[in-house]
């Protein structure tokens, strides 16, 4: 399993980013490969990506939400496997940094290749940084999910 850690700095307040992140159907519009990400309730969420002509569906389940703070999320079933945390550090009243750490696990000959040559890291550099530039051109969020989920809760 690989470790990949991303910040960005965003030009809008905490409440602002934490609400588009929590957005999930919008990551195709700043996550490469991400066709859809579908909502199955406030826990589980749907996946369709296709990476270097590979199509994968997983589930990932929720497993830690503290709005303006952080999500946690895990994988569950389907053929990929990863873990992570995003978190929302407030620099300032208009500022906020962006934190996502992952733990991949890459299945199949095309994403352990990836993962090799450093690709996956790239992507996720790639995503925030296009996440930085979709929720600052807006300047809000395109709604916001302010619940609390907490382990084995």
């Amino acid at each position: 399993m690989s470790t990949v850690k991303e910040a960005v700095e965003v030009g809008v307040p905490v409440h602002t980013a934490y609400n588009q992140w929590t957005q999930f159907q919008e990551f195709p519009n700043f996550m490469e490969g991400v066709e859809e990400v579908r909502q199955i309730d406030d826990r589980h969420n749907h996946w369709t990506t296709k990476i270097g002509g590979v199509r994968r569906e997983f589930d990932t389940e929720i497993v830690d939400q503290f709005p303006d703070e952080r999500i946690t999320w895990r994988t569950v079933g389907g053929e990929t496997e990863q873990r992570g945390t995003v978190s929302f550090q407030r620099v300032d009243e208009a500022h906020t940094r962006v934190v996502l750490v992952m733990d991949v696990d890459p299945s199949g000959a095309a994403e352990t290749a990836a993962d090799l040559t450093g690709t996956i890291g790239r992507r996720v550099k790639g995503d925030m940084r296009r996440f930085k530039d979709y929720v600052e051109n807006r300047g809000w969020a395109t709604g916001g999910w302010r619940g609390r989920i907490t382990p084995g809760g």
